[in-house]
């Protein structure tokens, strides 16, 4: 029998799971929409029916007596305060969500250094401070935390990655001092171990609703950016991985932590390496308010990526850039417009694709490694003209990603808890 390790990624529209071999093969594949089984896709327990019936599909595709780990990704900041079962005492604040009170906000200001991935209105810990007072609270979570607690029955739980914005501090690997001073309650934060790590069994309630073996482990997960890194199979220093979606987002494999809050740049530890990038505003969605998807098709084919169309864009769909460059105000470029739209679509490329170049060559400015390869995912990769240009720009090699899906890199993680543990 194949041992296998299971991977879980839960996002804002639906939950995917993989089966995966202990060469990173994938054995099996499962998906379920949110709006299935609920309305609200902040709700919780829409998040659980989802992941239910997502694990239901893919252990009939499987020999579930197989399944040897599990492990769950979340998005980044989405925080929920619970009781003592477990229960979420109310809606969670999810990851793009956005504390209101400005006390909170300036009181984090006063206590956590400049370099901390607690600044902010969307952060963990000012997520946290805005439940910690609730009645009955016995804990805030962030959302993986929860969902692997609803497997392993442990609410107390949370990974170096997912804890990051919330104040972690990765370097030192501990909930820092300076956190008592913004009046958050320390006990409400969860224990954090690194990613990969066992933090429990099944319980025999969620081993017998899917018909697993008892001695199933459950594995501390990550965020749902760190699993896509981690599915492409990117994994020596230098190695860079960029996704084409609607925002233009960068990360790379650093021996070293580079944390810049002025270009919104920090590091999440994998291991004793870092995962360093930052994100743009310019992408997809500056594409598309000037195509649709099919005329971007149409267009590219006529495309000759190896000259230049001369033109210095920086796309952007309205004024403020975070990354690579850190201006509010800055604005978009995308003047004069050649009276062909394949050439204007082509400027448009060549622009973000120097928004990228530029990224990558900020992150080495501040200490990260030399750009050595570059894996694509998102729906831009798929673009064989707009993948000419970048390789034009950037000068290095392009790798394939072994896989786009998030719920991979889950499951790579989860055979590193397996291995570790003996269970393989």
């Amino acid at each position: 029998m194949v041992p296998l390790a299971v991977g879980i990624d839960i996002g804002t529209s639906g939950s995917r799971a993989v089966a995966m071999r202990p060469d990173f093969s994938i054995a099996a594949t499962a998906a379920a929409p949110l709006e299935r089984f609920g309305a609200n896709g902040r709700d919780p327990i829409v998040w659980w029916a989802a992941v239910g019936a997502t694990l239901r599909e893919l252990f009939s595709q499987i020999d579930r007596r197989g399944v040897r780990t599990i492990a769950v990704n979340g998005t980044s900041g989405t925080l929920l305060p619970i009781d003592g079962a477990g229960r979420p005492l109310t809606e969670p604040l999810m990851y793009n969500d956005k504390v209101p009170d400005a006390a909170i906000l300036a009181t984090i200001d006063g206590a956590a250094p400049e370099a901390s991935a607690a600044h902010g209105a969307t952060s963990g810990l000012a997520k946290a401070l805005w439940f910690h007072r609730l009645p009955g609270i016995h804990a805030v979570l962030h959302q993986a935390d929860w969902i692997a607690g609803q497997l392993s029955g442990r609410f107390d739980v949370s990974d170096e990655n997912n804890s990051l914005k919330t104040g972690y501090d990765a370097e030192a690997r501990r909930w820092p001092e300076w956190i008592a001073a913004t009046g958050m309650r320390m006990e409400l934060l969860p224990a954090v171990v690194r990613p990969g790590s066992v933090t429990g069994r099944l319980t025999a309630a969620a081993a017998g609703q899917f018909g697993l073996p008892l001695d199933v482990a459950v594995v501390a997960g990550t965020t749902d950016g760190c699993a896509s890194f981690l599915a492409t199979g990117a994994a020596a220093a230098g190695d860079g991985v960029t996704a084409l979606g609607s925002s233009l987002t960068i990360k790379i494999l650093s021996d070293r932590p580079i944390f810049a809050p002025r270009f919104g740049i920090y590091s999440h530890r994998l291991g004793e390496a870092w995962l360093a990038g930052g994100a743009s505003n310019t992408g997809g969605k500056v594409l598309a308010q000037h195509f649709s998807l099919a005329r971007v098709i149409e267009l590219s084919a006529t495309i000759d990526p190896a000259t230049e169309t001369g033109l210095d864009y920086y796309p952007l769909g309205s004024p403020g850039e975070r990354f690579p460059i850190a201006d509010p105000a800055l604005q978009p470029q995308l003047l004069p417009r050649p009276q062909s739209d394949a050439d204007y679509l082509k400027a448009i490329l060549e622009g973000i694709a120097a928004v990228e170049a530029l990224g990558y060559r900020r992150l080495a400015e501040l200490g990260a490694p030399r750009l050595t390869s570059v894996r694509s995912v998102g729906g831009g990769a798929a673009n064989a003209a707009w993948t000419a240009i970048r390789q034009r720009k950037l000068g290095v090699e392009f790798r394939p990603a072994l896989s786009d899906e998030a719920a991979a890199g889950t499951a790579r993680l989860a055979l590193k808890g397996a291995s570790e543990a003996g269970l393989l």
